[in-house]
C-alpha cells in the first residue's frame, strides 16, 4: 500500500524540480535531446523540435565537441538530411571544437555531392580548421581529384596556405608527385590573392 504513495511523491518531485530548473539549464536539456535524435535519426523527433515556433536550436552545439546537427549528418553522409537542416536555418559555416567545418568533413568524408549542397547554401570553402587546413588542403592531401574539383567549383582557393607548413593546396600538390592530375588542374587554376580566413590562431 506504500509504493503507491511513494511513487507518486517521486514523480512530483521531479516535475517540480524540473519546473525548478533554470532556463539555461532547460534550454541545454533541449539542446542534448536536439543533438541525440539527430546523432539516432529520430526524424519525428527532430522535426517536432524544429517545427517549434521561435525554435534556435537548429545550431546547438555539443559542450564537449563543439559539433552540431550539421557535422553530425554531413559525417554521416546523409545529403537529405543535410538540406533539411539548412532548410531550417543550419549555419553552413559552423565550426566545431576543432574548427572544422562542414565543407571539410565531407571532404574528409569523400562527398562531393555534399560540398555542392553545401555551396548552394553560400559555405565559404576557404575557412579553415584550428590547424588552418580548408577543404581544398584536405581535398588534395586525400589525392581526390572529383573532390578537388568540386571545392573548387565552390570558390576554394588553392594558393591560401595553412597555419602549421605554411603551405597551400597548389604547393602540397606540387610535392605531390602521384597527383599530377589534380596538379594540373590547379595549375590550369588561377593564382588568387589569399584571404585572411583560415582557422583561428590562438
Amino acid at each position: 500500500m506504500l509504493r503507491r504513495p511513494l511513487l507518486l511523491t517521486a514523480l512530483l518531485g521531479a516535475v517540480s524540480l524540473s519546473a525548478a530548473l533554470p532556463a539555461g539549464a532547460q534550454q541545454q536539456s533541449q539542446r542534448y535531446k536536439f543533438l541525440e535524435a539527430v546523432r539516432k535519426g529520430d526524424g519525428n523527433a527532430v522535426i517536432a523540435m524544429l517545427d517549434q515556433p521561435g525554435q534556435q536550436i537548429v545550431n546547438a552545439r555539443d559542450i564537449t565537441t563543439g559539433e552540431g546537427a550539421i557535422h553530425i549528418v554531413v559525417k554521416r553522409g546523409d545529403a537529405a538530411y543535410l538540406r533539411y537542416l539548412l532548410a531550417k536555418g543550419a549555419d553552413p559555416n559552423l565550426r566545431d571544437g576543432s574548427g572544422e567545418t562542414p565543407m571539410t568533413l565531407a571532404v574528409q568524408a569523400g562527398q562531393p555531392d555534399m560540398i555542392q549542397i553545401l555551396a548552394a547554401s553560400k559555405a565559404n570553402a576557404n575557412l579553415g580548421n584550428n590547424a588552418g587546413e580548408t577543404p581544398l588542403i584536405r581535398a588534395v592531401q586525400r589525392r581526390d581529384l572529383a573532390l578537388v574539383r568540386a571545392v573548387l567549383a565552390a570558390g576554394g582557393n588553392p594558393d591560401q596556405t595553412d597555419n602549421v607548413a605554411g603551405m597551400s593546396a597548389r604547393d602540397y600538390a606540387k610535392r605531390d608527385t602521384r597527383s599530377l592530375a589534380i596538379l594540373k588542374t590547379l595549375e590550369d587554376t588561377p593564382v588568387k590573392t589569399p584571404r585572411a580566413v583560415a582557422g583561428p590562431k590562438f
